[in-house]
């Protein structure tokens, strides 16, 4: 009998490290995998080429979509792969963009601005619910204040670039980034959550407006989903 359970112990234990082994390997390869590589896509559009006209013409916004973002995101994934970046989402890959290449910080920002843009926009624009628009009173004083400062900020930004709204704590700030930066970013000298974001890259408006970045910005605002930028708050 002492044999026996012997026996039987031993294949006990034995089936137990055959088994253990296996479920080891898994619990480390699942810690591996839950550091997510991270991937971007580009959205789809929520309204056709045509539907911010006039303010924003049908080409512009086709080659701008279908040209400039779609390459953004296609650069943005080749570098994930190249740098084998591994981070658990965008947001953290901004937290930490200063570790990685130019060839990622710019793509990405540019993937991930442009997604922020297109949501935006809606054709015929939406009102500014209540809440936004206390907000902002609150802090610029009144609505046109408001939308004088930001016209500034995306006038006056120097060659390309991008003029931002953001909420940072409890105020509401202006500022622009160069480039494909943006707030969120570890590098951006200007930070906080983004709620409103305009384009000032020259392909975002010359075809309609050439040289006049101030008309495209007056137009822009014919086009503003308010419900969009109130839900960021």
């Amino acid at each position: 009998m002492n044999r026996r359970k012997f026996i039987v112990n031993s294949a006990k234990a034995s089936a137990v490290t055959l088994v253990s082994i296996p479920m080891i390997n898994n619990e480390v390869f699942a810690s591996v995998e839950c550091k997510d590589l991270t991937s971007f896509s580009q959205i789809t559009l929520p309204y056709s080429f045509d539907s911010l006209e006039p303010y924003i013409d049908k080409e512009t916004m086709n080659i701008h979509y279908s040209k400039h973002h779609a390459a953004y995101v296609k650069n943005i994934n080749e570098a994930i792969k190249e740098e084998n970046i591994q981070e658990k989402n965008e947001i953290s890959l901004f937290k930490n963009i200063d570790k990685y290449s130019s060839k990622a910080r710019n793509n990405a920002g540019g993937a991930w601005n442009h997604n922020f843009f297109w949501e935006c926009m809606t054709p015929g624009g939406k009102p500014m619910p209540g809440k936004l628009s206390d907000s902002i009173i609150a802090n610029f004083g009144s609505i046109d204040a408001f939308k004088e400062q930001f016209k500034k900020a995306a006038s006056t930004r120097f060659g390309s670039g991008w003029a931002w709204l953001v909420k940072d704590g409890h105020s509401l700030q202006i500022g622009s980034t160069p480039n494909q930066d943006n707030p969120l970013m570890s590098v951006s000298d200007f930070k906080g959550k983004p709620l409103l974001a305009i384009d000032v890259w020259e392909h975002a408006y010359y075809l309609h407006y050439q040289n006049r970045r101030a008309d495209y910005i007056n137009a822009f605002w014919n086009v503003v989903n308010w419900e969009f930028v109130a839900n960021q708050l």
